[in-house]
């Protein structure tokens, strides 16, 4: 099963996998929840992960410019973006670089901002550092969603501390404009608020949609900015554990340079050598990854209208993830529970992504186009 040069293997073979995706769910259930890609691993990535199997290399991550290298390389060659390799610090993963910048840049008490519908850990992150979330959800407009400026200035203006975006923004695939940006970081300029921007799924870009790196778009962004970036998802990598935190100024860097040395050490090694292959190498390998999403993407637009035409669904500008709303099919305020118990399908459930998620679900239709028409399928026999 594939499109193109992507070959994918058959369902019988994927649930060998022991991921998360594959061992939550009895083998009757088609999982689509997880964010995690059904897709076999880039050549390049592979080669040097049996590499280093090979010669026993499984120890501590080394102190070496590889992974800043390779990100900085990217980064210019896609994006435009000259990063400073002083400024890229290795960390285990997205999360935990942004649970150790918030416990720098805020104090416990402190308000910070979310914009909803948005990937649910981002509350669970500002809690652990014992900070309160703010909720400005995003504006639904004619031309889509989009940051709603005005509220988020309100908020800034009563003693907001930080605001963690999302870009691309998780679970609606929404691409920020350059200029909502541009506002967003003179507003933190304004009012003194650190931006901590979740860039991990900015290798996803669909065709049609360009990625903006926060820290490329002014001044005020490089003062008040952080940049997270990983291969963990454009490359199916999230097991390994690496990731980075990138900075752009001396005084958000001097946060950075307060995380424990020690850091690096629990970051995977196998985690760095995929990363570092999948920057340097992996663009054929993605390129044909975004074809088969883009196909997807579009594949579940037709099906939903066919199959399913009370659902409404809203093509995504990156990723794999599907915001898909249920509401007018009368399944409730938690519709996952319906289609995993009467379809044997696994979604998530919208609601936790904010009050803005009730009745709906996201989807991973980063799969196989068959896997994903028998979901549908699957769930339309039920409506």
């Amino acid at each position: 099963m594939g499109l193109g040069n992507l070959s994918i293997d058959p369902l019988a073979e994927l649930r060998k996998r022991q991921s998360a995706k594959w061992r939550t769910f009895p083998d009757d259930v088609l999982p689509l929840p997880v964010a995690e890609m059904d897709f076999p691993l880039a050549t390049p990535i592979a080669k040097v992960l049996h590499e280093a199997i090979d010669r026993s290399d499984t120890g501590y991550a080394a102190p070496t410019r590889d992974l800043a290298d390779a990100v900085s390389g990217y980064a210019l060659r896609t994006w435009g973006w000259e990063i400073d390799t002083d400024h890229v610090r290795t960390v285990a993963d997205v999360g935990m670089g942004m649970v150790e910048i918030l416990r720098r840049v805020v104090s416990p008490g402190d308000h910070v901002v979310i914009s909803p519908p948005v990937y649910e850990p981002f509350s669970w992150w500002i809690r652990e550092v014992g900070a309160h979330t703010v909720e400005v959800p995003l504006a639904d407009g004619p031309l889509g969603w989009r940051l709603d400026l005005d509220a988020l200035e309100r908020a800034f203006a009563t003693n907001a501390t930080a605001y963690v975006l999302c870009n691309p923004h998780n679970p609606v695939g929404l691409v920020h404009r350059r200029e909502d940006l541009v506002a967003l970081a003179e507003l933190a300029d304004t009012y003194g608020v650190y931006v901590l921007s979740d860039e991990i799924h900015a290798p996803l870009v669909l065709p049609g949609a360009d990625f903006v790196p926060f820290l490329s778009v002014s001044d005020a962004a490089r003062r008040w900015g952080f940049s997270f970036l990983s291969a963990s998802k454009g490359w199916n990598l999230a097991g390994l554990k690496a990731a980075t935190v990138v900075t752009a100024d001396r005084a958000p860097k001097r946060y950075v340079d307060r995380l424990s040395p020690h850091s690096l050490y629990r970051t995977g090694h196998l985690g760095v050598i995929a990363t570092v292959a999948a920057f340097n190498e992996g663009d054929q390998w993605l390129a044909d990854v975004l074809d088969m999403l883009d196909h997807n993407s579009r594949l579940l637009d037709d099906l939903l209208r066919k199959l399913l035409p009370a659902a409404h669904y809203r093509q995504p500008q990156a990723g794999f993830l599907a915001w898909i709303d249920f509401g007018a099919l009368g399944w409730g305020d938690d519709p996952t529970e319906h289609i995993l118990n009467t379809a044997r399908v696994a979604l998530n459930a919208g609601h936790r992504y904010g009050p803005l998620g009730v009745g709906f679900a996201r989807l991973n239709f980063g799969c196989s186009p068959e896997t994903l028409t028998e979901a549908i399928t699957r769930i339309a026999t039920t409506a």
